[in-house]
């Protein structure tokens, strides 16, 4: 019988000892890793000890451990997997030629339309570098025309948006960080789905901050438990992502987005609203900023970033401050983790959004997920949870179903994908998938990919993955 992730002892025949005089501490314990792993006593797929159970075992405070795994993590070696734990990594070779339905991005991205209008992109932004300097400093909100473009790609989110409420920043996930550090502090609760974003979880674990997970039901986060959250953990700040949610795909209905609202004004809860894939649905609901910039409700910070409907490696995100706050504290916090977004990238984008160009490529994207989404739905069997356009699905699975042998089994049989464990704030995750449809470079690959999982799900291979003996 195999354990489950969640429940897979860790590997500690590799730990020694500390010893005074042998270089700082982090540093020794990262070292005993690499070497555990050049000499097979770690493996690939081997859980390694909980941060703070090694802290204790060898006497240190938990930030040696944390900043000893980040080094390794950093070299490749080992992943973290949110509340399963950290492992060691696969290595290139065992993942090489694997279907990517783990990792949400944007399909369509080496198409030659896409080249196209990367080229285009590229002349007109080396015709502005020309004229202004974009390889200096540009510290700030953003420059006013770069604001200007954020301001037109918004308006469909938020309506027409003064650009002085607008910061361009370099990613979303730099935004979340930014906003952690501006409104609350060390130790302090943030309340957010149980199943969220593993971005907003990695920043909550490296700022000390504590997410406090609110129970949903079949519509979304429950405003019922986000009062008990606010009763028993008084929380410094609410995280949703409420359209086409990561990892469930569930969209907030009105009502839902209004009642957690009110909740969020009756304990005075800034929200931070991360919508990445707002423009991907046909059938969004008014925007939680939206809806709060026409009450007394608490403020709600949006973030949008370019990430889901364009392509990642632009690192352009926009964060609009509610009216009455100010935004010197997220200046600050943004500029002491990144400084500033990259010009040259930001340049781009504002030169796609003013042409046209975003918009045309938002439309080829939708179409194409809409008929990713309608092939997944052909092969995959059992639960699913989908937007017609979304980027991914939301596969629930037999509890049974072991799933750290599940995702390793699909990662040999040339697939990945992603487990419910790498999203949950709590000890103990449902048995689901989040499937992603965009990393597949065309839909045959995709219809390779889910029919390998597939078969993997359905067929004799599914009781070499299962707990029952």
């Amino acid at each position: 019988m195999s354990l489950p992730r969640r429940l897979k002892k860790a590997n500690t025949s590799w730990v020694r000892p500390l010893t005074a005089g042998s270089g700082p501490r982090y540093q020794q314990i990262a070292a005993q890793i690499v070497t555990a792993v050049e000499d097979g006593v770690l493996r690939a797929g081997d859980r390694l000890p909980p941060q703070r159970e090694l802290a204790q075992a060898l006497g240190v405070d938990l930030t040696t451990v944390t900043r000893a795994y980040t080094e390794v993590r950093q070299q490749g070696l080992l992943e973290a997997q949110g509340s399963g734990g950290t492992y060691v990594a696969y290595s290139d070779s065992e993942t090489a030629g694997t279907i990517d339905l783990g990792m949400n991005i944007p399909p369509l991205l080496g198409s030659a339309e896409f080249l196209h209008m990367l080229a285009q992109g590229g002349g007109a932004t080396q015709a502005a570098a020309s004229s202004m300097d974009l390889m200096s400093y540009h510290v700030g909100a953003g420059a006013s025309r770069h604001r200007a473009a954020a301001a037109k790609w918004l308006r469909p989110m938020i309506g027409d948006t003064e650009i002085e409420r607008i910061v361009v920043c370099p990613g979303a996930q730099t935004a979340i960080a930014a906003l952690l550090l501006a409104r609350s502090q060390s130790g302090d609760a943030i309340a957010c789905d149980e199943l969220t974003y593993p971005g907003f979880l990695a920043a909550v674990r490296v700022l000390q901050r504590q997410a406090v997970g609110v129970k949903s039901d079949e519509l979304g986060m429950d405003p019922a438990d986000l009062q008990r959250v606010c009763e028993q953990h008084r929380p410094a700040m609410l995280y949703l992502n409420p359209t086409i949610q990561n990892p469930t795909a569930l969209t907030l209905s009105h009502e839902r987005r209004t009642a957690l609202l009110r909740v969020a004004e009756e304990y005075a809860l800034p929200v931070i609203e991360d919508d990445p894939y707002w423009l991907l649905s046909d059938r969004a609901p008014s925007t939680m900023f939206s809806l709060a910039a026409n009450t007394s409700a608490a403020p709600v910070y949006y973030v949008s970033t370019l990430s889901k409907c364009m392509a990642p490696g632009l690192r352009t995100a926009y964060l609009v401050v509610p009216a009455g706050e100010p935004l010197s504290p997220v200046l600050d916090a943004l500029r002491s983790l990144a400084l500033m977004p990259a010009p040259w990238m930001t340049e781009m984008a504002s030169a796609w959004i003013a042409s046209g160009a975003a918009a045309q490529w938002l439309a080829q994207v939708k179409n194409e997920l809409r008929h990713r989404q309608a092939i997944a739905a052909s092969i995959l069997p059992g639960n699913i949870q989908a937007d017609p356009n979304g980027l991914h699905l939301w596969l629930q699975l037999p509890r049974h179903i072991d799933l750290y042998r599940l995702t390793q089994t699909a990662l040999q049989q040339g697939v990945s994908v992603t487990d419910s464990e790498s999203f949950s704030t709590e000890a103990h995750s449902p048995a689901a998938l989040r499937v992603s449809l965009g990393g597949a470079i065309d839909r045959n690959r995709l219809t390779q990919g889910l029919t390998r999982l597939a078969e993997l799900l359905k067929g004799d291979l599914a009781r070499r993955v299962s707990n029952v003996v």
